[in-house]
Parts: structure tokens; C-alpha cells; sequence
């Protein structure tokens, strides 16, 4: 039986709530293209990606036009590249870089992530060839996105990692337009080697060959399913039909992404059942928080709405598919999120802040502009502070952080597109320098020792 309402829930979903697939990537192991000459690697890598990828954009514009979900992104994610260049006699990051570019834009993706490197224990040659290359790969293309993980439960904080990174970041702000390149720069705690989001995702060395990760996105439709609710229903209520709503949000993203793998002949990977925003007026995880009776993001209460929030959507969505990895839970950008971009610009929202909400949401400190003129040991203490909060936790916790060149506080800079604006925000002043250069790691914490 057609069940009427169902269809009709469906299109307002669709279109007045904001429902998208957020992101149908693919992600492709490049394990067998290491080779002793970086010029076969570059010829390998390019081969492969054309080979698996080259009907990912027309498939996803077709099932999207048969089932009238919009795929926002169409994406890459490949095997840590500090990897695959490290075998090479002569290496150069940034010709691979450029070359994982000129696939992408050769098989019309949005962007490619996987420029990364893993090193929460230490560092390889090749990974540190990689992690200098950073800055002028992301000037020198424009679909690449870097990460690196620096810290994990079961390895500890790599301190000189993140005083490294702090660095490239710095550098990367430097040299590319309003700090762009460093928008496309993540540093990770615990992170998932199934991610279908940017600027984090890469193929995991455990992952097969390849497989389809989908990322399904609708935080307008959960602020719609809160306000439906009678204003004086209780927070079990309101939890319960968070998850409802996010089972049928999971719901759709599997159909698409099942069909669509079958489609393309290659395994499907996971549902990410992250909440993830756009500037879009009603598609705020922010907006849910006042929903949810909090006058603005940032009041006393935001983390216990954010960590319910979250646990609702993971209740409800992995009733819904087979396999849910990633990240999963809700974002909370800052320049992503039109509600995040006021409570900012108003003062609501300020770094401390943020950092506590960090503890029971999917990432970290997403999309921050701060003053250009912020000191690199600061951009560290920063950095070590939110891989802590990943460490204890056993969570993935991350920063993407934006240094602005001839910014302060109280300007903006405006991104465009799902990258939004941000506010420059303020830093504490207080001097990080002789605790982030005393070097070495910060040893894993006593639950580590699980085995």
C-alpha cells in the first residue's frame, strides 16, 4: 500500500527541511600503484582513479534525478598518500598532489581527500616529506584536502606532530587566498579511515579495494520534527523523535547509496549519520539547539542539548542500515552554520565554549577564523588541548582552524559556498610556548591498556 503521508513527509523533508545525501564518496585504495619512480606513481594513480571513478558523477546525477534527493557532493578518498610516495627514490608530494587534482577535475569531483599522513606514534620519511608539502600542495590545487592524524587512545598525543602541524597550518593560511588552503587542512584524533566527509576523509589501510561511504545530512528536518512536537514535552519525548526522524533520514541515504554502488559494481562501505550544516537559512545544528528551547547556541545547556542531540541521531540511524561508520553524530562549524555564524558574531559562541561542545559531538573545532597574527604555539596549544578532549574519550575529535592574514577580531571572511563566512574569533593570550616545544608524546591514557 502507498502510504500517502510517508510520501508527502518525505517531499517536505526534501523540499522545505533541507534534506540532502550530503556526500556519495568513493573510496579507492592506491596501494598497488607504489612504484620506485614518482613519475609511474603519478601515471598509476591517475589510471585508477579514471578507471573506478569515472562514472561516480553521471550515476549519482541520474539516481538523483530518479529519486529527487539532491547529492550535494560527489567525492574521492584515497590511501594515505604518505604511503604510496614514500617507496619513490626521487619524491614529490606536490606533483602527486597535483596529479590526484587533475584526476578529480578529470572525473568531475568536487574534491579528493587523502593528501595525509598518520603519525600519532611518530614519524616516517615519507610522512614527513608529506606534511612539509602541505602548504604549497593545497596553493597549487584546487580539489586536494589534508589530513593528519596526530594523536589516538592507544598511542597518545604526538606532540612534535602538533607543533608541526601548527606550523603548516600557519603557512598554508599564509600563502593562499583568506586562509582558504587551511580550510581545506584537518588535524585528527582517532580518525576513521571510512570518513565520506571533507577535509578528513581518506581510504583506511583495513578498507578493501574500494567501496562506497555516503553522508546523509538534514538538520533542518530534525529542527522541523522538534517543533511538531507540543512545546511542553519532555527531553525523553523530544529525544525519541529525533530518533524517528533520524531513521527515516538514515533510510534514504542507504536506498541511494546501495543502488548506487550496485550501479557502479564495487562494494558499498557505510551510512555517516552526521548532522552536517550549510549557511542555508534552516539547515543550522544551531537551530536545533532553539528548537529545543535554548535561546541562542552557546546559553548554558548547549553541550547537554548537543549530547543528546547526537546520541538520538545514533540511535535512530543505525537502526536503519546495515553498517553506519565515519563520523557519525551532528557537525558544528562555525562558518558552516548560519546559526554558529550568528551566535559568533553576537558573542554568544566563544572558544571555550566550542571546546566543551567538542567532547559529545562528531569532530572538533571546525572552521574557526582566528586573528592571522595568532602565534604558531598557540595554534599548538590549541591543537594538543582538543586532541586531549579525542584521547580520554575514545572519540575522533579534530581541528580546522584558519588563521586569516590581516585579520582581527571583529572581521569576517567570506568563503562562499557550503564553506560559508566566519567571524574571526578571539584566542586566549596567555603564552602556550614552553609546555607544546617541550616535545615528545603525551603517553595514552591508563584505559588504553585494554587487550
Amino acid at each position: 500500500m502507498i502510504n500517502q503521508d510517508l510520501i508527502l513527509e518525505t517531499i517536505n523533508m526534501i523540499k522545505l527541511y533541507n534534506l540532502d545525501i550530503r556526500t556519495v564518496t568513493l573510496a579507492l585504495s592506491l596501494r598497488d600503484c607504489i612504484d620506485s619512480d614518482v613519475n609511474v606513481v603519478c601515471e598509476n594513480i591517475y589510471n585508477k582513479i579514471i578507471k573506478y571513478a569515472k562514472n561516480l558523477v553521471e550515476y549519482a546525477d541520474e539516481f538523483e534525478n530518479e529519486y529527487s534527493i539532491p547529492i550535494v557532493n560527489k567525492r574521492i578518498a584515497v590511501t594515505p598518500i604518505s604511503l604510496i610516495g614514500e617507496a619513490c627514490k626521487n619524491p614529490d608530494y606536490v606533483k602527486i598532489a597535483k596529479t590526484l587534482d587533475r584526476a578529480a577535475k578529470d572525473v568531475g569531483v568536487n574534491f579528493i581527500g587523502g593528501f595525509s599522513a598518520l603519525v600519532e606514534k611518530g614519524c616516517t620519511k615519507g610522512d614527513k616529506l608529506l606534511i612539509e608539502s602541505i602548504p604549497e600542495a593545497l596553493a597549487q590545487t584546487e580539489r586536494i584536502c589534508s589530513s593528519v592524524n596526530v594523536a589516538s587512545s592507544k598511542a597518545g598525543i604526538n606532540m612534535d606532530a602538533v607543533l608541526k602541524m601548527a606550523e603548516i597550518i600557519k603557512k598554508t593560511a599564509e600563502i593562499t587566498k583568506d586562509g582558504i588552503g587551511a580550510a581545506k587542512l584537518v588535524v585528527f584524533c582517532n580518525s576513521p579511515g571510512d570518513n565520506p566527509f571533507m577535509a578528513g576523509a581518506f581510504c583506511g589501510i583495513g578498507e578493501p579495494e574500494c567501496a562506497l561511504n555516503v553522508g546523509v545530512s538534514g538538520p533542518g528536518v530534525v529542527r522541523a520534527a522538534i517543533e511538531s512536537l507540543d512545546k511542553n514535552a519532555d527531553l525523553s519525548t523530544l529525544a525519541n523523535k529525533i530518533k524517528q526522524i533520524a531513521y527515516k533520514i538514515t533510510t534514504t541515504g542507504e536506498l541511494v547509496g546501495r543502488k548506487l554502488a550496485q550501479k557502479l559494481d564495487i562494494p558499498f562501505g557505510v551510512i555517516d549519520l552526521s548532522l552536517a550544516p550549510t549557511p542555508a537559512v534552516g539547515d543550522s545544528v544551531a537551530g536545533i539547539f532553539q528548537a529545543m528551547g535554548l535561546e541562542h547556541a552557546g546559553a548554558h545547556g548547549t553541550t547537554a542539548a548537543l549530547a543528546m542531540l547526537n546520541d538520538a541521531v545514533k540511535k535512530g540511524g543505525i537502526m536503519a542500515s546495515s553498517h553506519v561508520g565515519g563520523l557519525s553524530g551532528a557537525f558544528i562549524p562555525v562558518s558552516e552554520d548560519a546559526g554558529m555564524i550568528e551566535a559568533a558574531q553576537k558573542g554568544y559562541l566563544t572558544f571555550n565554549k566550542l571546546e566543551a561542545m567538542t567532547s559529545v559531538c562528531s569532530v572538533g573545532l571546525d572552521m574557526i577564523a582566528i586573528p592571522g597574527d595568532t602565534p604558531v604555539d598557540t595554534v599548538a596549544g590549541i591543537i594538543a588541548d582538543e586532541m586531549a578532549i579525542g584521547m580520554i574519550n575514545k572519540k575522533t575529535t579534530a581541528v580546522r582552524i584558519i588563521p586569516v592574514a590581516g585579520k582581527v577580531v571583529g572581521d569576517e571572511v567570506e568563503y562562499g559556498g557550503l564553506l560559508g563566512k566566519a567571524p574571526i574569533m578571539p584566542v586566549n593570550t596567555l603564552s602556550s610556548t614552553s609546555f607544546v616545544r617541550r616535545g615528545g608524546r603525551i603517553p595514552a591514557p591508563i584505559h588504553s591498556l585494554n587487550n
